[in-house]
């Protein structure tokens, strides 16, 4: 497969036209984020690409109070390494995805390569947090952020938080639990479990951004 370099500002910004069908590896798709830096890309288990539009002020500004609230816990405590939006995991499932927000214990992350640490690390998160967005018929929406949530699950996620802010509600994905995830409704806190100690989230901050 033969890929065009990147285009110049300001095609740079041209939409991404995929072939019907098209299906990668991991390695290729990581050929074709190089070739596409501008674009926010994942890759389900299928091998099919998932092009996914940049946020909105408000979720963009949420996440990143999140990612402050997380980097402020991970220091306190130590033993964890907080990575952001931008980072894409491979999971075991042979796909790549990109939390909006997630955690990995230090131990795991020191265990890998360098040029796994320069790549799409190997694992699944200990701890990930996605956002949704006000309209659910896109990569952002609830229906494809619920399927993506079971499949975090499913490849190893510890704990996963969904939160919504259009009902302020949050649902909690737990490697602990199956079925549907525990959902929240109208709490002022979010604690994590015993695995992770003293994360706590307010999320009326996150609410009123």
């Amino acid at each position: 497969m033969t890929l065009a370099p990147p285009a110049p500002y300001p095609d740079a910004f041209a939409p991404l036209l995929l072939p019907d069908g098209l299906r990668l590896s991991p390695e290729q798709f990581g050929s074709v984020c190089s070739a596409n830096p501008q674009a926010v890309l994942e890759l389900t288990a299928e091998g099919h690409l998932v092009h996914i539009a940049p946020t909105g002020g408000e979720t963009g500004a949420r996440n990143s109070r999140l990612l402050l609230r997380l980097l402020a816990w991970a220091d306190s405590v130590g033993g964890w390494q907080v990575f952001d939006s931008s980072t894409g995991f491979l999971l075991l499932d042979g796909s790549v995805r990109s939390p909006d927000d997630s955690i990995v214990g230090l131990e795991r992350w020191r265990a890998l390569t360098p040029e796994q640490r320069r790549g799409f690390p190997p694992f699944c998160p200990d701890l990930l947090v996605e956002l949704s967005s006000p309209s659910d018929d896109s990569a952002r929406g609830l229906t494809a952020l619920r399927q993506k949530m079971a499949a975090y699950r499913a490849n190893g996620a510890g704990l996963g938080w969904l939160l919504i802010p259009e009902q302020q509600a949050v649902e909690i994905w737990s490697s602990e639990a199956s079925g549907e995830p525990l959902r929240l409704e109208g709490d002022t806190t979010l604690d994590a479990d015993e695995r992770f100690p003293g994360l706590r989230l307010e999320l009326a901050e996150i609410w009123e951004v």
